[in-house]
């Protein structure tokens, strides 16, 4: 069996993409996954399936376009990935709520950070599958736009260490 985190993209954050926690278990569930478990409800879900990684983002991502009427950004990483990206983060010194891990769905492009704009501030770094921002002075006023991020979501490195720990616990 490998352990998974898996990420929803837009799911209770703002006021959106309403989806309570125990029905985001019971689809795991319903789709063959064990030992699944969610972290706070913006759509962190953590289990144990001996599918690949593509297998179980489509099963996933199909069972929450049947909630949703609509389709649903899912992205998966395996435990080993998600313990690799807590581990490499490049802000460390800096606190976790204030720096993010920007997972995107498939390769990073090849240049990932070409079109940024409104970068006042920020810090960026490239990593594996992903991209850390280190929000200074705060996101909430950040005019920082990353064209990659539209096929992604992000996580704090609080968020991204909570959800490695669990996974290491199932793998």
């Amino acid at each position: 069996m490998n352990a998974y985190v898996a990420l929803l993209r837009a799911v209770n954050v703002g006021g959106t993409g309403k989806l309570p926690m125990a029905e985001l278990v019971a689809m795991c569930m319903d789709a063959g996954f064990g030992e699944v478990r969610t972290y706070i409800a913006s759509g962190n879900v953590v289990f144990c399936s001996s599918a690949d990684e593509v297998t179980v983002r489509d099963a996933l991502a199909a069972r929450l376009h049947a909630y949703a009427g609509r389709p649903v950004g899912v992205l998966v990483r395996s435990a080993a990935e998600m313990a690799e990206v807590a581990a490499r983060n490049p802000f460390a010194q800096a606190a976790g709520n204030r720096v993010v891990a920007l997972f995107v769905d498939g390769p990073l492009p090849s240049d990932p950070l070409q079109g940024v704009t409104g970068l006042n501030g920020e810090q960026l770094a490239v990593g594996p599958r992903a991209l850390y921002v280190h929000y200074g002075d705060g996101m909430a006023d950040s005019k920082l736009r990353i064209p990659c991020a539209a096929h992604g979501t992000a996580r704090n490195l609080n968020t991204v260490t909570k959800l490695a720990m669990m996974a290491a616990r199932l793998a």
